[in-house]
């Protein structure tokens, strides 16, 4: 069962199924008999009575058996119609009854009678089994507690064999711990070993790129030399000075007639300076050769402070980076293959190991941005509709427009430069389509630009038509409540869409009823198509796992990814082999659909019940948070690379449901810094990644 808050949907989630009140019902009636267990001691006693002679349980066993609690008798009464009885038992029975719990017959108290001779069976037969499970020790103590007389001699002869067997044992027990610390010893060994065996190799790993980057900081640097030397050898050319001067001179003159022209403004004596500064540059060149030498390169100067805030951002996530990079050294060299495809795939930079320029990539893209800024804002909402959550904000093929969707039952087309260059909060869409239902998610064709699909919670999966703001397909099969919906990105006519009758669904924009049909056993949360495939389908469900189907065989996933704790509300693929997945545990999850693995795992924005939007590029993975926050991941990094909060300024004052508001929707502009943000209040946000 679902449960929709006020401010609005929850997340699916697994019911534990309740237990079936039937099971009392199954199980048989107790058997008295069978419950009856005859203990070791009367069977010792009935033994005792037999003479010590062997045999099952037999009536002489019961005999020993109080009748009214069917446990060995204790302290044992005889009735005058000779039965024997434990006297508590007997006595609470005549307190209430007063015949016998046996027969029957008339019996008071006065007609009990101490039943000595069971008494002392009873006695015999329990000290028969204490002497039969007592030790040789405990013989030996007993024996010399009861007074048993023992020559000295043989004492002696029995203290120096115990004094020689205590040895023995101390002896063994000392090898035994001597045994056990040296295999910890070996396994510690063996471990460290281990430990600096890697260390090594990663400090040979480092070795080597140190010397590839020295060598390529130089050939940087020679190459600068070069250019500045050519650029020195330009300036000091008589002929290069010939050809410059037209050029001057035709710029003095128009220097000097605008002076004319304008009072107060550049004088004579000014533009000689002017002038003079034009040779600047060559003059300066010996000067950078020197700096260059002597460490003190202005360039390097005039960036110092963007490079000590990178130097910051490196030092507080040093033990990712570290991770990171020998993560990479070493993967490269265990899976050689995946150099071989690397090399022919792509540049590579002769002395650099592949591992150390993915490296440089992240390190690069990583310590570029430390903080998000905000362009532009709009209110999605209208002035007089409460329902103002946006579920859903897609940008379009060309990334000219972008889509908005949610509880006001309102698909809204905006163009993304109007929102960046107007600086008013209120815009209005250029297209408005009204549904009869609210929405949870929207997904524009790849290659037909004006065509977008909706999902909603009656179910429907629609087809619009943006030109002429109507519907062209509407798909009606899903019985529940439809989370999600994606077109292909390989077959345009193709798409996929989740719900919460356990079904995923694939359409086609070319037949009214759907292709394939996929029943799972719990809520389908988020469904996407891998974007170099038409035949691969990622599904996020609420049994707290991601499916991985091949549509041309549904019977069973090809991979099922087992990691979160709790529902996956959203699956997105960063690259074709790269998957992103959210859930309500507070984590996102990076997976290798290729090789079928765990990448990754982020943490620190917060999710437990709300759908909050995911979003990703090839490099940044982006999701909401319910503290109302905006985190943004590096994919190689776990801890967020930089975040922005819907300040309380964005809200009311009055409002006092601030604190519950939540981001509801989340959008990369492809592959640039720019994203679209929108938060439960109907607020959208234009936010860049910046420095």
């Amino acid at each position: 069962m679902i449960v929709e808050g006020s401010a609005g949907a929850l997340v699916p989630s697994v019911k534990a199924e309740a237990k079936s009140s039937s099971a009392a019902e199954v199980s048989p009636a107790p058997d008295p008999e069978a419950s009856t267990e005859i203990l070791e001691p009367s069977s010792l006693a009935a033994m005792a009575h037999r003479g010590g002679g062997g045999g099952g349980v037999d009536a002489a066993d019961k005999d020993l058996l109080c009748p009214i609690c069917m446990q060995t008798i204790k302290d044992a009464f005889l009735t005058a119609c000779g039965h024997s009885f434990c006297y508590m038992c007997i006595m609470t029975h005549l307190n209430n009854k007063s015949d016998c719990p046996s027969c029957g017959q008339f019996l008071t108290n006065t007609q009990l009678f101490p039943n000595f001779l069971l008494n002392k069976l009873l006695k015999k037969a329990s000290a028969h089994q204490i002497a039969r499970n007592a030790s040789p020790v405990e013989h030996l103590h007993q024996a010399l507690q009861q007074g048993y007389d023992v020559p000295v001699k043989e004492l002696d002869s029995l203290l120096s064999l115990l004094a020689e067997k205590k040895r023995k044992m101390e002896q063994e027990e000392a090898e035994s711990n001597m045994l056990i610390l040296l295999d910890f010893l070996h396994c510690l060994r063996k471990q460290k070993l281990e430990e600096l065996n890697e260390i090594q190799t990663d400090l040979q790993y480092i070795k080597e790129d140190l010397n590839s980057v020295e060598r390529y900081r130089m050939e940087l640097y020679k190459t600068r030399e070069r250019y500045s030397m050519k650029f020195r050898m330009f300036l000091d050319d008589p002929m290069a000075s010939k050809v410059r001067s037209p050029s001057i001179d035709k710029h003095s003159s128009g220097v000097l007639s605008s002076a004319r022209n304008s009072p107060g403004t550049i004088s004579s004596g000014n533009f000689q300076n002017k002038k003079l500064d034009i040779k600047a540059p060559a003059n300066s060149q010996g000067l950078l050769r020197k700096e260059g030498f002597s460490g003190m390169d202005p360039q390097n100067v005039a960036q110092s402070g963007l490079s000590v805030a990178r130097k910051r951002r490196i030092n507080a996530q040093f033990n990712e980076l570290q991770e990171c990079y020998l993560q990479r050294r070493r993967n490269l060299n265990i899976h050689p293959q995946k150099q071989v495809e690397r090399d022919v795939s792509g540049f590579k930079r002769e002395g650099y190991h592949p591992g150390l320029e993915d490296f440089q990539s992240v390190l690069s893209t990583f310590t570029r941005y430390s903080r998000l800024r905000v362009i532009a804002e709009l209110r999605h909402g209208d002035l007089f509709h409460s329902a103002n959550i946006v579920s859903s904000i897609e940008f379009d093929r060309d990334d000219r427009l972008f889509a908005t969707a949610g509880v006001s039952r309102r698909i809204k087309v905006f163009e993304f430069s109007s929102v960046i260059n107007d600086p008013a909060d209120m815009h209005c869409p250029l297209v408005e389509m009204s549904t009869r239902s609210k929405l949870s998610c929207l997904s524009w064709n790849k290659y037909t630009k004006n065509h977008i699909a909706s999902s909603d919670y009656e179910g429907i999966v629609t087809v619009w038509d943006v030109t002429t703001r109507q519907s062209v397909m509407e798909y009606e099969e899903h019985e529940k409540r439809a989370w999600s919906v994606d077109f292909s990105c390989t077959d345009p006519s193709m798409l996929v869409s989740g719900s919460d009758d356990c079904k995923v669904k694939v359409w086609s924009t070319r037949q009214e009823a759907s292709v394939l049909n996929i029943d799972m056993k719990a809520n389908i949360c988020c469904v996407k198509y891998n974007p170099g495939s038409s035949v691969h389908v990622a599904v996020g469900s609420a049994d707290h796992h991601i499916h991985y189907y091949d549509l041309r065989n549904i019977s069973t996933p090809l991979h099922v990814f087992s990691g979160h704790r709790k529902t996956v509300s959203y699956v997105k693929f960063l690259s074709n082999n790269e998957l992103a997945s959210a859930s309500t545990d507070s984590t996102l999850q990076l997976w290798d659909v290729k090789d079928n693995l765990p990448l990754r795992t982020f943490r620190g924005h917060t999710n437990e019940k709300n759908f909050v939007g995911l979003s990703v590029n090839s490099e940044y993975i982006a999701c909401g948070s319910e503290t109302n926050e905006v985190f943004v991941y590096h994919k190689a990094i776990s801890k967020p690379a930089a975040w922005h909060k819907f300040s309380s300024s964005d809200m009311d004052d009055t409002d006092d449901d601030a604190g519950s508001y939540f981001i509801s929707a989340v959008c990369w502009k492809s592959d640039s810094p720019t994203m679209l943000t929108a938060n439960s209040q109907g607020t959208i946000k234009v936010l860049v990644l910046a420095a």
